[in-house]
Formats: C-alpha cells, structure tokens, sequence
C-alpha cells in the first residue's frame, strides 16, 4: 500500500526533474557583447544576439560562441633581420575586435594563430626594408603599415584590426653596447658645447659690465670738470664784476691825485709787507713821503707851531 501511494510521487519529481533538463538545455540566454553561432543539422543556421533563444535538441547545436569585445593579444618576440644585416628581437601587441562572428567561425582555422603567424611576416617585411636607425626612430611608420596590411588581410575572418603597437625592440648585445658608448660620447659633447657657451656668455657679460663701469665712470669725471669749470668761471665772472663796480665806484667818487698817489703807498706797502727785501718807490711817491713826514712832525710839535717872539 505504501509503495503504490509513493511511487506516483517519485514518477512526478523524475518528470519535473526532466522538464527542468530539458528547459534548461532548451532556452539559452546569450550575455551582453557576445553572440552565438547556431548550426541546425550540421550547416550554419543563424547567428544569435543578447537575449533569450530557444534551441531546439538533437537538431541545433552552438557551433561557437564569441565575444565582440576589443580583444588585446601581446605575441612573443619575433627575429627579424633589417636592410643592413642586423638580427634583432621585436615583440608586438595587435588590437582587433571580432564584426562578423560567421565569418569568424568559419573563414579561417585558430585565427589568433593566424593573427599572429601574419602580423610575424609583415614584421619581417617591412624591417627588411629599413635599417638598423630607421627601425629605432620610426616605430610610428612600422605600426600604421601593419595596421594596414593586418586589417586587410583579416577582413574576410570577419576581424578589424584596430592597432598594432611595436612594443620593444631589442638589438643584439654588442649594437647595444656601442648605442649605449656613442649615446654617452653624445651627452658628452653637448655638455662640452653647453659649458662652452655658458663661459662665452659670462665672460661677454663681465666685459659689458667692464665697459659700462668705464663709460659711467668717464661720464662722471666729465661732468665733475664740467661742473668745477663752470665754478671756476663764475668765481673769475663774479671777481671781475666785483672788481668793475669797485673801479666803477672809484670813478664816480672822482678820486683827487692825492688820493690816488696815497691808495699807490699803502699798495706798495701791502706788497713789502715783510717779505720783499728790495722795493723801487717812485720820485713822486717819495717826494710825497717826505711831505707827509714834515706834516706829521709839525703837527706833532706845538712849539714849533707857534710864531716865535
């Protein structure tokens, strides 16, 4: 009795537990940014894009699932030989994104493999033409020429190549060495040039100042002549100024021969003052000496001033 109430019981969970399977298997969700490629019968039947997809068993299959992502493959260094014979390693980075996910599946077999096998022989392509400097200073060249090549060429894979970046370039040991040795005797040049430059300025400057020093000095010696000249003239202008309205004064007072012969004594006594030891005295001059004494003596005696009885 248990059994028979049980086992419809058990009948119902295998059931449900089979309609859970096969709803599962059967309704798939495709994520963001990616696609399914579906194939009923062994033949490419669609292409699905986010949402929900019924898929209809032993029938359809998911032959592949891609992503429309930016897709970033950094390949391995690769030997290339460049125009003047120079083995060197170069190591790429390629960025593509999938736009056909049916031609993706079905246009070429690994086709990151593929990627790299090409973007390997369009590197060795394009560095055989160029020599050792040229492949040192022109990764710009290198990269949009491959970018080019590689996008063509992956079109029909349902592939965009957006960039390709040459990302180290390794030359051998020895050209490293003597890269290194003429980098080194390059920086030593220019600052030997630098140096020299920098004492040829200094040293024009020092002489500027020099000569400035010179001129500045020499115009203030000028103008300090200048300026004592100019003393020196008015002193002398003011002198005979003061000289003319003295003589000016003399004439106005007209002044007597006396006068005059006595301001003469009192000059000639100025100029021995002690110091001449021979003065030549004029005859009038000592005619008038001789009267001055006489007065002098007559007016200094009164005896003699008075008439005798």
């Amino acid at each position: 009795m248990f059994f028979d109430a049980v086992f419809p019981i058990i009948i119902a969970v295998i059931v449900l537990a089979v309609l859970i399977l096969l709803i599962a298997y059967l309704v798939r969700i495709v994520p963001q940014a990616n696609a399914y490629v579906i194939e009923r019968l062994g033949a490419y039947h669609s292409t699905w894009g986010t949402g929900i997809h019924i898929l209809i068993p032993f029938i359809d299959r998911v032959a592949n699932r891609v992503t429309l992502k930016e897709v970033v493959k950094d390949f391995a260094p690769q030997p290339v030989i460049t125009k003047d014979n120079v083995t060197m390693q170069i190591d790429t980075v390629v960025y593509f994104q999938i736009t056909d996910p049916k031609m993706y599946t079905y246009g070429v077999v690994g086709p990151v493999t593929a990627i790299e096998n090409l973007t390997a022989t369009t590197l060795r392509n394009i560095i055989g033409e160029l020599e050792l400097d040229q492949t040192l200073t022109s990764r710009d060249i290198i990269n949009s020429k491959m970018r080019a090549i590689l996008d063509e060429a992956t079109d029909p894979w349902g592939i965009k190549v957006n960039r390709v970046e040459v990302k180290n370039i390794l030359p051998p040991r020895d050209i490293q060495e003597a890269m290194e040795k003429q980098m080194r005797a390059e920086r030593e040049r220019r600052e030997s040039i630098l140096r020299a430059e920098g004492e040829k300025r200094s040293a024009i400057l020092t002489a500027e100042g020099d000569k400035e020093a010179m001129v500045l000095r020499a115009t203030a010696k000028k103008e300090a002549m200048i300026a004592e000249a100019e003393g020196q003239a008015q002193a002398t202008e003011r002198l005979y100024e003061a000289q003319a309205k003295g003589i000016q004064m003399i004439k106005d007072a007209d002044p007597n021969k006396s006068f005059l012969t006595l301001k003469s004594l009192e000059t000639y006594g100025k100029m021995a003052d002690g110091k001449a030891t021979k003065i030549v005295v004029p005859a009038q001059l000592q005619d008038l000496a001789t009267l001055l004494t006489s007065a002098k003596e007559f007016l200094s005696d009164p005896s003699d001033a008075q008439p005798k009885e």
